[in-house]
């Protein structure tokens, strides 16, 4: 039986200033790596939050020239340490059809050696009016992706989602049919929306989808003024908590055991039992 695998998580208070973003990644990777992670997750838009459109736009560059990106994959070689950046938010080498120029809210798995292993653009865009008078257009800015990633990581089969994508329950009934051993859900959850739904919707999530989910979250008041709900989990897949960081900025470190997946799976058979449902209209 393989051993449990560790993994770090990194709970971000991101910033406006992209190189500082990188060396807070870059720290965290090395004493990961030091702690026997085999792979750090870090959070949505850890390399930039800034609300001020006109101020983030220029630190908001094509993949290539991505400073944090670059930092990130120097990082992964330097201490052989796979890096899953949450998201960042990319510029596209071109627009797309019908001259859509929004940028990409992608995440990225690096590998040990630095090289880039999987890619995934966040689907569902968070366009809200809350109660709290807060106001988000997410689809103004960034275009959706439009493919479910999964990829072979330390921690098995690895499937990608963003914050906002949670809600929709397709998503993970796709990456459960597609057997992901782990989900990972980087979040830059509201402190309303998080204290209402984060810790339900996380633990449902990796019931249904019968793996380990893992979801590295900024927390805290950032330089732009807003304020995310942070508590980075580790969930596995009977919906047990194997680590919450509560509201703090800083490293956390779990165990994932992959072995516990067959024994969920055989007593909870719920991929295996799947049938179509048939939708039916009244006439």
């Amino acid at each position: 039986m393989n051993a449990p695998v560790r993994v770090a998580l990194l709970q971000m208070t991101s910033g406006i200033d992209p190189l500082v973003n990188a060396a807070t990644i870059a720290d965290a990777a090395a004493r990961a790596a030091g702690e026997g992670a085999a792979m750090l997750f870090t959070p949505e838009m850890a390399g930039l939050i800034d609300r001020d459109r006109a101020r983030a736009t220029l630190h908001i560059v094509a993949e290539a020239a991505n400073p944090v990106l670059a930092v990130a994959q120097e990082a992964a070689a330097r201490h052989g340490i796979w890096v899953h950046l949450g998201s960042l938010a990319i510029r596209p080498d071109q627009p797309a059809e019908g001259g859509d120029a929004r940028w990409a809210n992608r995440a990225f798995v690096i590998d040990g050696a630095g090289q880039i292993a999987a890619r995934y653009d966040k689907m569902h865009m968070f366009d809200v009016d809350l109660a709290t008078g807060e106001t988000w257009r997410e689809s103004a800015a960034y275009r959706p992706g439009d493919a479910v990633v999964t990829v072979e990581t330390p921690v098995g089969r690895l499937g990608l989602a963003i914050c906002y994508d949670i809600r929709f329950p397709a998503l993970f009934e796709a990456l459960g049919q597609a057997r992901c051993d782990c989900i990972a859900i980087p979040a830059a959850f509201t402190v309303p929306t998080g204290a209402a739904h984060w810790h339900l919707m996380q633990r449902a999530r990796a019931v249904e989808a019968s793996a380990f989910v893992i979801s590295a979250a900024q927390t805290g008041r950032h330089e732009d003024g807003r304020e995310t709900y942070g508590h980075s989990l580790v969930v596995d897949p009977w919906g047990d908590i194997l680590l919450d960081m509560g509201g703090n900025a800083g490293l956390g470190l779990a165990e994932i055991d992959l072995g516990r997946l067959a024994a969920v799976r055989q007593q909870l058979p719920s991929l295996a039992n799947k049938r179509p449902v048939p939708i039916s209209r009244a006439p």
